[in-house]
C-alpha cells in the first residue's frame, strides 16, 4: 500500500478509484507502478557476517565434494542490479582461482524487473556502491573509469542474468548453491511455501540454500535443515516424491485427412473403447476426436468434430473448458475439476471429475489438450448413503459423544494454546518482515536523495558557471549594456554602465527603466523598445545628447536589439549605450 501510494504521489492522484481510471486510460503507468512496487535494495557483501560464513563454512564444504572437473552451479535469484552475483563470484574466484574459476563455475542471476537486469549486464557501479568491499578486491576485480568501477569482462561471461519469475516459470535445475535474499518475504506463506518447494527441485543432493535475515523456512522444515539458522543458510533434505509428474495421454488424435494405416484404426478403436468421456482439441481450439461415451452423454455427433469448441454447449456445461484448457496448456500439467454438477435430458442428476491434460510431442512441443470427464455418479450416492448412516450411528452413541465432546474441549484449549503461540510467532515474523521493508524503503529513498542532491550540485555549479560567464561576456563590452523585460524592468547592468550612469547593478535591478534618474534621455527610447518587443527582427539606434555622471555633456548611441528565447519568443530589449566619436 505504501509504495502504491508513492506512486500515486508521483502522478498526482488521491484516491484509489481515480489511480484505477488513470490505469485504464495510460497503460504505461503500469510500467512505473511496477518499478515502484519493486524495491531494488542490494549491495555486496550485505550482511558482512553471513558472507563471511558462506566463504569459511559453505563454499570450502561445496568444493571439496566436488571433483576437479566437476561444474559448479550457482543460482541467484532476485538478484536485482547484481551485486550479491558479483559478490559470489568474487568469493568463488577467490577460493578456485582465476583459471579453475572460469572453466568450472557459472552463475545464473534472474530477476522480475528488466530495468534492474539491464544495470546488472552493465557491471558498473559507483564509488559507493563498493563501499564495503574490501579496496584489495576492488583493485583485483573492477577496472576503474572516470567516476564508475566495471566488474573484469574474462570473469563476467561466468554470470549469466535473465528475467525469471521464482512463481510461474521452471526453476533452473541442478543447483549448488541457490541465494534468495530478502525476496520471499514480499509473498504470502502459500506462495513461500509453492516457490520453496521449486527451490528444493533445483537444488542438487545436499545443495545449499541462502535466504536473507528476515526470511525463515518455516514452511519447508522437513525439506531443508538449517547450516547456520542465524545467518539463513540450509541445506538440502532428500524426500521421496518431491518432483512434479506429467500425465502423458495414451492415445494420438488421428486427423480425418491421414491415410487410414492399420496404427489410425487401432489408435481409434481404442478411444471409441474407452469406457470415459473423452475428446481432444487441437492448438486452435477445434474439436479432433471424441469417444463414443462422450457422444452418447453430450449429444455429440461426427459433425462435431472440426467444429470449433466455442460453439458447442460442451464448452461451458457442465464445466468452463476454455479456461481449464489455457491452464493445462500455460503450466504443462494436469487440471483437474472435481464434483461437477451435471444434469443431461432427463432427471438424473451426474457428477464428473474432469481432468485436463496438455498434449506435447516428446520434444516439448504443445499439440493440443485432451479433457476426461470420469463419472463418479455412483460415489457420490454411496458417500451420500455413507453420510445417512454415519448419522444413524451418531444417534446410537450419543452417549458415547458426550464424553468425546469433552476430552475435544480440553483438546480444543490446548489447540487454541499452540496455536495462540503460532500466531504470536507469525506476527513476530510478520513486523520483522515489515522492518526489514521499512529500511529498504528508506535505504531506496537514501539513495534517491543523494542521487537528486548530487544533481542540484552539478546544476548549481553549471548555473554559477554560466553566470560567470556572463558577467565575463557583459564586462568586455566597450560599452555599456542595460537587458531589460517585457516590462521595462532592468534584468542586467554591465560596469560601463556603472561607470556612464553613476548608479550600482544592485541598485536598479528589477527598478523600471524609465523611472531612472540618469542623463539619458529615457523617454526618446521608449519608441526604439517597444518596436523590438513586437518585432524580433526589429533593431534601432538612436543618437540623444546625454550628460554622464561627472556632468559633461555627450553623444550617445544607443542600440536597441530585441532578447529571444529558444522558442523565438521576444523576452525583452538589450541597450547598448556608446559614446558618439
Amino acid at each position: 500500500m505504501r509504495r502504491i501510494r508513492k506512486r500515486m504521489q508521483v502522478v498526482g492522484i488521491e484516491s484509489f478509484s481515480a489511480y484505477e481510471d488513470f490505469l485504464e486510460v495510460h497503460p504505461d503507468e503500469f510500467g512505473g507502478l511496477f518499478n515502484t512496487i519493486l524495491i531494488n535494495v542490494t549491495s555486496f557483501f550485505r550482511d558482512p557476517e553471513a558472507w563471511e560464513t558462506l566463504r569459511t563454512e559453505v563454499l570450502p564444504e561445496l568444493l571439496a565434494r566436488k571433483h576437479e572437473d566437476d561444474h559448479i552451479r550457482i543460482w541467484s535469484a532476485g538478484c536485482a542490479s547484481g551485486e550479491e552475483a558479483y559478490t559470489v563470484a568474487i568469493l568463488l574466484a577467490e577460493l578456485l582461482g582465476l583459471d579453475q574459476f572460469r572453466e568450472r563455475v557459472k552463475i545464473y542471476a534472474t530477476d522480475i524487473d528488466e530495468e534492474a537486469l539491464a544495470v546488472a549486464r552493465q557491471a558498473v557501479y559507483g564509488a559507493r556502491q563498493l563501499q564495503d568491499v574490501p579496496p584489495e578486491l576492488v583493485s583485483k576485480y573492477f577496472e576503474q573509469t572516470e567516476n564508475s568501477f566495471s566488474f573484469r569482462k574474462d570473469l563476467r561471461r561466468q554470470v549469466i542474468f535473465g528475467r525469471h519469475d521464482v512463481m510461474q516459470d521452471p526453476p533452473i535445475s541442478r543447483v549448488d548453491l541457490l541465494l534468495c535474499r530478502n525476496t520471499l518475504m514480499y509473498f504470502s506463506a502459500e506462495t513461500q511455501a509453492r516457490i520453496l518447494s521449486r527451490f528444493h527441485f533445483a537444488l542438487n543432493e545436499n545443495g545449499y540454500l541462502f535466504l536473507g535475515r528476515a526470511e525463515t523456512l518455516m514452511t519447508q522444515t522437513r525439506a531443508f535443515a538449517p547450516v547456520d539458522l542465524k545467518r539463513r543458510i540450509s541445506r538440502k533434505v532428500n524426500l521421496p516424491y518431491t518432483r512434479e509428474r506429467i500425465m502423458i495421454p495414451a492415445f494420438t488424435p488421428v486427423d480425418d485427412g491421414r491415410r487410414d494405416t492399420l496404427d489410425a484404426r487401432v489408435n481409434r478403436a481404442a478411444l471409441h473403447a474407452l469406457p470415459l468421456a473423452q475428446i481432444t482439441v487441437d492448438l486452435g481450439g477445434v474439436v479432433v476426436a471424441v469417444s463414443d461415451r462422450a457422444r452418447a452423454l453430450f449429444g455429440l455427433s461426427s459433425a462435431d468434430l472440426q467444429r470449433p469448441l466455442h460453439e458447442l454447449k460442451l464448452s461451458y456445461r457442465p464445466v468452463e473448458l476454455r479456461s481449464l484448457i489455457e491452464q493445462a496448456s500455460v503450466e504443462r500439467r494436469p487440471t483437474i475439476v472435481r464434483d461437477v454438477e451435471w444434469q443431461d435430458g432427463s432427471s438424473d442428476v451426474r457428477w464428473f471429475d474432469v481432468q485436463v491434460i496438455a498434449l506435447a510431442d516428446p520434444d516439448g512441443t504443445l499439440l493440443g489438450s485432451s479433457v476426461t470427464f470420469t463419472d463418479v455418479t455412483s460415489f457420490k450416492r454411496l458417500q451420500r448413503e455413507l453420510e445417512h448412516s454415519h448419522q444413524e450411528l451418531e444417534t446410537a452413541y450419543e452417549e458415547l459423544q458426550s464424553t468425546n465432546e469433552e476430552l475435544e474441549t480440553t483438546n480444543e484449549e490446548l489447540q487454541s494454546t499452540i496455536e495462540e503461540l503460532e500466531t504470536t510467532n507469525e506476527e513476530l515474523q510478520s513486523t520483522n518482515e515489515e522492518l526489514e521493508t521499512m529500511n529498504e524503503e528508506l535505504q531506496s529513498t537514501n539513495e534517491e536523495l543523494h542521487t537528486i542532491n548530487d544533481e542540484l550540485r552539478e546544476r548549481s555549479d553549471q548555473l554559477n558557471g554560466t553566470n560567470a560567464f556572463l558577467e565575463s561576456v557583459l564586462g568586455s563590452l566597450s560599452g555599456g549594456v542595460a537587458v531589460v523585460d517585457r516590462e521595462m524592468r532592468i534584468l542586467g547592468w554591465n560596469g560601463h554602465s556603472e561607470e556612464m550612469w553613476g548608479l550600482r547593478g544592485d541598485e536598479v535591478r528589477g527598478e523600471h527603466l524609465l523611472n531612472l534618474d540618469i542623463g539619458l534621455p529615457l523617454d526618446q527610447l521608449r519608441a526604439p523598445i517597444r518596436a523590438c518587443l513586437t518585432d524580433e527582427e526589429s533593431r534601432a539606434t538612436v543618437t540623444v545628447d546625454a550628460i554622464n555622471r561627472r556632468g559633461r555633456p555627450f553623444k550617445c548611441h544607443v542600440t536597441c536589439s530585441p532578447l529571444s528565447g529558444g522558442d523565438h519568443e521576444v523576452r525583452g530589449v538589450i541597450l547598448l549605450m556608446e559614446e558618439a566619436e
